[in-house]
């Protein structure tokens, strides 16, 4: 089941994706609220009402009209705009060795002891389209290719082996960064904050695990729950720049789960990513390039690119970067 969070007539509305149309739940079934976190509180007795709904015009009982995908992509804001928290992970072990690597430290052997994560900034969600940002943004904007979970019940210290079950649904997410503003600030061992509190972007598409089944497969060994073989490409400017496989992350959403819920609830609408897969970011593939060659010209991010993220099963999110028309500068205010 695929579902979106699309804008009509001054509107948000929660929309259901079959065959290449949107169909509006709210108009189909007064019963389905017309949000996605306010269906995921409802719990299984609301999923079960929109099961119904895709099962009755799959096989035409119910006959609408739906919007064509193509045509309403431009009306795609992120699936779950509200979330009620946002954390992100440091799942994919490629991606952090070879980042170490190339700032010539050894990989950290904490790494493959527990899995980690950071909270970001829920309120600052975004969705498919054009992404604005201020000028110290642009030292160094960088993209993150990454997976993103939706938690679909209330759970408080979870086992690995349960936690798939609290899984809601998947999505991808451009977890954008400004490296400038980050690696200052986390020289005082403290973020990253202000270098990721500005826009996390996910989309188009939620889709629900039953959807992905075929695509099961084995997590990395002596880990627990389920992995996925989905394909994640990146492309700015129509060049694909990365990558990868969410097979690959070597700490599973369960087990991120796992760490996420103990000593505390997790409730329905929160938002975790998976952290950035192998090649997944220009700040990777920057010190790989210059590392394998010193005549590498480092590339980030600039108005006007348009930044292509696709995975398997989970659709495509198309950004354009844009800037603001702003010279005010934190980065300035720096004391001497």
């Amino acid at each position: 089941m695929k579902l979106v969070t699309y804008q009509q007539n001054q509107e948000l509305n929660l929309g259901i994706l079959i065959d290449d149309f949107i169909y509006n739940l709210n108009s189909l079934d007064a019963r389905i609220p017309n949000s996605l976190l306010t269906l995921l509180q409802g719990g299984n007795e609301a999923l079960a009402l929109v099961r119904e709904i895709e099962l009755a015009l799959r096989t035409g009982k119910i006959k609408a009209d739906g919007i064509g995908y193509s045509d309403a992509y431009g009306l795609l804001q992120a699936p779950i705009p509200n979330p009620t928290s946002c954390r992100d992970g440091y799942a994919f072990r490629q991606h952090v060795a070879s980042a170490r690597r190339n700032r010539g430290v050894p990989m950290i052997p904490e790494f493959d002891q527990y899995p980690i994560f950071y909270f970001t900034n829920h309120n600052a969600i975004q969705g498919p389209g054009e992404l604005s940002f201020m000028p110290d943004h642009f030292q160094k904007l960088d993209f993150e290719l990454e997976v993103a979970i939706v938690v679909g019940k209330k759970g408080r210290n979870l086992k690995a082996s349960e936690a798939d079950s609290y899984i809601a649904g998947y999505m991808i997410m451009n977890d954008m960064s400004a490296r400038t503003l980050q690696m200052e600030e986390m020289l005082l061992n403290l973020g990253p904050a202000k270098g990721k509190d500005f826009s996390t972007v996910i989309g188009p598409w939620f889709v629900t695990p039953d959807d992905l089944a075929d695509y099961l497969v084995a997590p990395k060994e002596n880990h627990v729950g389920n992995a996925y073989n989905l394909t994640m490409k990146c492309w700015v400017n129509e060049v694909l720049v990365s990558e990868g496989n969410m097979a690959d992350m070597d700490w599973t959403f369960a087990e991120i789960l796992e760490r996420c819920s103990y000593g505390v609830d997790i409730f329905p609408g929160d938002v975790i990513g998976s952290g950035t897969v192998g090649t997944g970011c220009f700040l990777e593939l920057n010190g790989t390039g210059v590392l394998n060659d010193k005549g590498f010209k480092p590339q980030w991010l600039q108005p006007e690119d348009v930044v292509k993220m696709e995975i398997t099963g989970l659709g495509t999110l198309v950004n354009t970067i844009k800037k603001e028309a702003s010279d005010w500068s934190i980065l300035a205010l720096k004391k001497k």
